[in-house]
């Protein structure tokens, strides 16, 4: 029998070296794999490097819009500065637009100067350039003493009138009174006396104004203080309370940025309510503290009240009162001591309580003294000093 060959080895691998293999491909695969992604990668550009941010700022506090009132004008050569608008001004009604007691004003802590418009003729543009020229602001009070006035209600006259205050306004007046006791036939038609016949003269004037200047601020004219009527109306006049009453019911303080008020018949402490000797002594007029409160409640608190006259009479140094001026004998037993005390105490009270934006002094240096004894009101004395100026100066100068 023939023997067959032998058979040929088996070429392959055996199960360990496959596993080996396996691992090695594996392995292989791995690293082909992450350097094929590296190059590709790196020639993306890598890795970016974060762009630096600047720090975080933070955020700025709400700005709260402060009430719409002029800057203290700049300095313009051969004038001084003029005084900021604060939240309580002082001031004083002068004799003429010379301003002869700056310096007693100043003395006084007083920013503010008035003049009264008795025509609507008078140029006041050198009176408010002095004014300025001194460091003072000015407020002019327009009323007409003229028969003129009489026609105040019609609207030829009321164009007339508003034409002289776009004139005033345009020559730089800080403030405007439009009118002046317009509750009383001494100032208004007799019949046409009223809240909302007032207020239509302030809706035509003060758009007028304000177009001229809209930095000029405009105050309801102050309406003489009295209980004559009654409490109430008649065709020749109106006590003030329901004359502003009326006003703030036609809407009256939409077109001023200021309500007028007078108060000069004053024989007791402005802190004191009650006590007036004379007849009816509980009425608010009498008194201080009852006046301002009376004007926020009938206004409803719109806007701030301006004391266009606010004085104490005494006749300490001049001629009896009872002799020379019986309808102001009620002031015969006042001193200038008490004044002076008093007009302190007022401003105070003005200041503190935040009601009242500015006081004007009636008067500074007036030198009338008869049937109506202006001097007796002013703060120049007839010896020429100025007791007061000290005593409102310690106030204003009193944070």
């Amino acid at each position: 029998m023939t023997s067959l060959p032998p058979l040929k080895p088996k070429r392959g691998f055996n199960p360990a070296q496959v596993r080996l293999l396996a691992v090695v491909w594996v392995a292989l695969t791995v690293v082909v794999g992450v350097c094929t992604f590296g190059a590709i990668f790196w020639a993306a550009g890598g890795f970016a490097q974060p762009t630096p941010t600047a720090a975080p700022t933070a955020t700025p506090a709400p700005t709260f819009t402060p009430l719409p009132q002029p800057t203290a004008a700049p300095t313009v050569a051969g004038k001084a500065p003029l005084p900021p608008l604060t939240n309580f001004m002082l001031g004083g009604q002068a004799i003429h637009g010379g301003i002869p007691h700056t310096d007693q004003m100043k003395q006084a802590g007083m920013t503010w100067v008035k003049l009264q418009a008795q025509d609507l003729t008078v140029d006041f543009g050198p009176a408010i350039d002095n004014a300025h020229r001194l460091g003072l602001r000015i407020l002019i009070s327009v009323v007409d003493k003229t028969d003129e006035k009489y026609k105040i209600a019609t609207p030829e006259y009321q164009q007339k009138l508003a034409d002289y205050l776009v004139t005033l306004a345009t020559q730089g007046a800080d403030a405007i009174e439009v009118w002046n006791e317009a509750n009383i036939d001494r100032e208004w038609p007799t019949g046409q006396i009223g809240g909302a016949n007032y207020t239509d003269l302030l809706k035509f004037v003060y758009p007028q104004i304000k177009a001229a200047n809209p930095d000029t601020m405009v105050i309801s004219g102050a309406m003489a203080p009295t209980g004559f009527f009654g409490g109430g109306c008649t065709p020749q006049g109106c006590d003030d309370k329901p004359f502003l009453e009326q006003m703030a019911a036609a809407g009256a303080f939409n077109y001023a940025d200021c309500i007028g008020i007078h108060y000069n018949e004053g024989i007791l402490p402005p802190t004191q309510t009650t006590g007036d000797p004379r007849g009816n002594s509980e009425h608010y007029t009498r008194y201080y503290q009852s006046m301002v409160d009376t004007y926020v409640a009938a206004t409803g608190n719109v806007k701030p009240l301006c004391f266009t006259e606010l004085g104490y009479l005494t006749g300490e140094g001049y001629p009896s009162l009872a002799a020379t001026a019986p309808n102001f004998a009620w002031a015969n037993d006042t001193t200038i001591a008490q004044q002076t005390e008093w007009l302190a105490e007022a401003a105070r009270l003005s200041r503190d309580q935040g009601k009242v934006r500015l006081l004007i002094v009636f008067n500074v240096d007036f030198t009338t003294y008869d049937a109506d004894p202006q001097a007796g009101y002013a703060l120049i004395r007839a010896d020429g000093t100025c007791p007061a100026c000290d005593t409102l100066g310690a106030v204003m100068a009193t944070p």
